[in-house]
C-alpha cells in the first residue's frame, strides 16, 4: 500500500481504491443486465421473456443510481468552489435507497452549498447504509448556517452498529489493517471532512447509530 511520510495514502492510491469501488458497485446491475439481454436474445418462451424485461429494467435503473451517486461523492462535480444544488443530492440518495432495504428521511434546506459539504454529505450517507445492514431508517440532517454546515446522518435497525471499517479508518489511515476498496470509502469520507475543516466522529446512541461532521472546535 502506497504512504506517504505522514502515514496517509498516495493520491494514485486512493483513486485506484475509490476506482475499484464504484466498479464493484456498477457490476451487479450491468451483469444482470447483459443476462436479461442474452434470455431475450436466446428463448422464445414469453413468460421467460417477460421476466428479463422486468430485470433489464430494474437493473438499468439501479446501475443509472448507482452511477449518477457516485458522480456527486466521488467525481468531480464542476470546478473548484463549485456548489451544488442539496435537491440534486436528495434526489441521487432517493435513488440509490431504491435498491437499499432502509427508508430515508431527509431533512435539508432548500439551497445550494458547496460541492465538497456535499461530497461530504453523501459519503455519510454511505456510512449510514453500512451501519444497518439489516435495514431500517436513515434521517439525513443539515442545519440551517450553511456558511458553516453541520451535517449528521443517524440510522435505527435492528443490529445497528458503527461499521467496522469505519471505526477503524475515518479517523486516518491505520498502518495496522488493510485498507481496501470496501475501506476506501470511509477513510475518504473522514478526508474529506478535514480537508472542510470539520471535525467528524461516528458512533452509537442508545440503540441508534449517527454520524455527525461540524467545525471544528
Amino acid at each position: 500500500m502506497g504512504m506517504s511520510e505522514t502515514g496517509e495514502i498516495s493520491a494514485l492510491e486512493l483513486s485506484a481504491l475509490l476506482c475499484s469501488r464504484v466498479c464493484h458497485d456498477v457490476i451487479s446491475p450491468v451483469g444482470a443486465i447483459t443476462n436479461g439481454l442474452e434470455v431475450l436474445a436466446d428463448d422464445d418462451d414469453a413468460e421467460m421473456r417477460t421476466h428479463a424485461m422486468e430485470l433489464i429494467t430494474k437493473s438499468a435503473a439501479q446501475a443509472s443510481a448507482k452511477l449518477q451517486f457516485a458522480r456527486l461523492a466521488f467525481g468531480a462535480a464542476g470546478s473548484a468552489g463549485a456548489e451544488l444544488d442539496l435537491g440534486d443530492a436528495k434526489a441521487v440518495a432517493e435513488g440509490l435507497m431504491k435498491s437499499e432495504k432502509a427508508t430515508l428521511i431527509w431533512d435539508a434546506p432548500h439551497a445550494t452549498i458547496g460541492k465538497d459539504y456535499v461530497k461530504l454529505l453523501l459519503n455519510m450517507l454511505l456510512i449510514g447504509i453500512a451501519s444497518i445492514p439489516r435495514g431500517g431508517e436513515i434521517a439525513v440532517h443539515v442545519g440551517s448556517d450553511l456558511t458553516k454546515p453541520h451535517l449528521t446522518v443517524s440510522t435505527r435497525g435492528q443490529a445497528a452498529r458503527v461499521p467496522d471499517e469505519t471505526a477503524k479508518f475515518l479517523g486516518g489511515r491505520d498502518p495496522e489493517h488493510f485498507l481496501d476498496a470496501r475501506a476506501a470509502q470511509p477513510y475518504f469520507t473522514g478526508l474529506v471532512a478535514r480537508s472542510l475543516g470539520l471535525a467528524i466522529e461516528a458512533r452509537m446512541e442508545g440503540e441508534g447509530f449517527i454520524i455527525e461532521a461540524k467545525a471544528a472546535a
